[in-house]
């Protein structure tokens, strides 16, 4: 078990170099492949491609499903009108670990605008039952050598990671200057004082010479446009928006339910264990499978964690940025494969991982239609790979009932729950574990840079950045999880990085007489070819069945999307623009 605790969690690397002996021929993967194009194929004919089948504007008889259920009923108070050196849109680990590295280097006035109660982000939202982390929480919980915090498991659960960020909140006197149950609304900037002013739903003024997009990557609640939902007579609400006063702390208050939940997400393969114990029924409804690998989990073993020297948590991710070690053989083998070739194997690798998938799924499930239905036909990696060893048990129990859309997913519903192929099915409680926006800048929030230029209207014509933090014109702010960015399994290994970059800049500007950096038209074209450079190089994109890797199976241009390099390259460039800032940013003084 020591062993396996001081590896950093790689899901997805396959020697292709090799090919076994036993291989099955050529035919056999071809095969599996198009069978994968026509599963895509289906997908693509139902709704409109893209999000367009999804919203997110959650008002009127909608708005519902966005009330925040675990803060207490935002209090009165005085409106603001100040102004601080630095504001965070957002109090998610961006935000914590960005103002942990600002405090390093001396920043004291630091304030973060949550919409929530709390900090926390993504894991003061989720709640749901069976909350945790899916990335190995030695590498996921940021700031442990500053801390000195050790996680209690393998994959820690929601509710020790949320109790994590309040301590971070606390340790660097993030409370001090912190609203809550506060909304950004707007984020302008003002070409006199150069300055960013802030205004919120509470009616404040907030004046900040620095604004930092915190608000994460997935964050913002959205729903499949289904006809009917507002028709729904039972109870009804979002995963991201538990409803214990109806559920019971402990799911008790479902012991005479019938419960519903649309979709089988990484949120629901979490929740639906749980639900299945504790719901008189459960149907989930289904329109495609995730793939569900073992969750190799175990409590923290206090011998190991006793060895723990400073800086092991900065040792595992040098590691991991820096990949599993190639011999000199392996990389004259991989040379040696035309380009084809390596494409070829990398592909019946992935295939092969994910009939291992299939297998394990036949092993479990007791019904054979029902396992046939469970089995994602799609590349490993196309959606995002979930890891539970009690979700696929959970259908062989007699009150859990699986309906497969077969791709079409659930399209009304009625007073009584939802309708599929001329069915009703009578639910009391429907979840609607239907996801988040995916990387959007400004979700609840207008802003405009100078010349009054909102940014997505900047975007309109493609995403244009450096490095994914800072747009040309928007002098001052720095964006974290965006587009353009490096994307990882484990986001806060690039959240970290992009807090040590944005805390650098900072203090570059701090402490050489600067007032404003903003990014030189030459820079940010520079990164959009790198982007364009590192995107397209295969038709993978293209071939997965849509979700919210490939913005729903829509078309999108080459530089709308994150930059496609190594860890290690992303970070290289991001050092390279910190030792030769003159040439990246142009500078105003006051």
């Amino acid at each position: 078990m020591t062993d396996n605790q001081e590896k950093p969690q790689n899901v997805f690397n396959f020697d292709y170099t090799r090919e076994a002996q036993t291989s099955p021929p050529q035919d056999y993967y071809d095969n599996i492949k198009n069978k994968y194009a026509d599963e895509r194929d289906v997908r693509l004919g139902y709704r409109p491609p893209g999000t367009d089948g999804y919203t997110s504007d959650l008002t009127g008889d909608l708005a519902k499903y966005a009330v925040d259920p675990y803060g207490d009923e935002v209090a009165e108070r005085e409106v603001i009108d100040d102004s601080v050196e630095v504001l965070f849109i957002g109090g998610g680990f961006s935000a914590l670990l960005t103002s942990a590295r600002l405090r390093e280097k001396g920043v004291e006035s630091i304030r973060i605008v949550e919409r929530g109660a709390d900090v926390g982000g993504t894991w003061y939202w989720n709640r749901y039952p069976g909350v945790a982390c899916d990335v190995v929480a030695y590498d996921y919980l940021p700031l442990l050598d500053e801390t000195g915090y050790v996680p209690s498991r393998h994959y820690a659960g929601g509710e020790e990671i949320f109790q994590y960020c309040k301590q971070i909140a606390e340790r660097f006197n993030l409370y001090e200057l912190a609203v809550f149950g506060t909304t950004v609304t707007s984020t302008i900037w003002d070409e006199a004082t150069e300055m960013w002013h802030v205004g919120t739903d509470r009616g404040d003024t907030i004046r900040a010479q620095f604004v930092i997009c915190a608000n994460g990557t997935l964050s913002k609640p959205k729903l499949a446009k289904i006809d009917g939902i507002e028709r729904f007579a039972g109870h009804s609400f979002h995963t991201s928006r538990w409803d214990y006063e109806y559920t019971g702390s402990e799911l008790e208050g479902l012991r005479d339910k019938r419960v519903g939940i649309i979709g089988t997400g990484a949120s629901a393969v979490q929740a639906i264990p749980q639900l299945g114990k504790a719901a008189k029924e459960l149907i989930v409804f289904q329109r495609t499978p995730s793939s569900i690998d073992v969750r190799d989990d175990w409590e923290t073993d206090p011998e190991w964690a006793a060895t723990l020297e400073p800086g092991w948590q900065s040792e595992r991710r040098t590691r991991a940025i820096e990949g599993p070690q190639i011999s000199d053989a392996v990389k004259a083998r991989r040379a040696a494969l035309s380009r084809e070739e390596k494409i070829r194997r990398q592909e019946n690798a992935n295939i092969d991982a994910m009939m291992r998938i299939h297998k394990r799924i036949d092993e479990v499930i007791e019904d054979p239609a029902t396992a046939e239905s469970l089995k994602p036909w799609y590349m490993l990696m196309c959606k995002r790979p979930c890891f539970h060893n009690e979700y696929l048990p959970t259908f062989n129990l007699p009150t859990v009932t699986l309906v497969d859309t077969k791709g079409e997913g659930i399209t009304e519903i009625s007073e009584a729950g939802p309708v599929f192929d001329g069915t009703q099915y009578e639910v009391d409680v429907l979840i609607y574990a239907t996801g988040f926006e995916v990387q959007q800048t400004g979700i609840y929030n207008r802003i405009e840079g100078e010349d009054g230029q909102e940014l997505n209207e900047k975007y309109v014509d493609g995403i244009r950045t450096l490095v994914g933090i800072h747009s040309q014109g928007y002098p001052n702010l720095f964006i974290m999880g965006g587009y353009q960015a490096f994307f990882a399994f484990n986001l806060t290994d690039v959240l970290n990085s992009q807090g040590e970059h944005i805390a650098e800049c900072i203090d570059f500007v701090r402490n050489n007489g600067i007032h404003s950096l903003d990014c030189d038209t030459d820079a940010e074209e520079w990164w959009v070819q790198e982007v364009i450079a590192h995107r397209g190089k295969t038709n993978r994109n293209q071939d997965c069945t849509p979700g919210y890797y490939n913005f729903e199976g829509a078309e999108n241009r080459r530089q709308d999307g994150n930059y496609n390099g190594t860890m290690k390259q992303y970070l290289g460039h991001m050092s390279h623009i910190r030792d030769n800032m003159a040439d990246h940013f142009v500078f105003t003084q006051r």
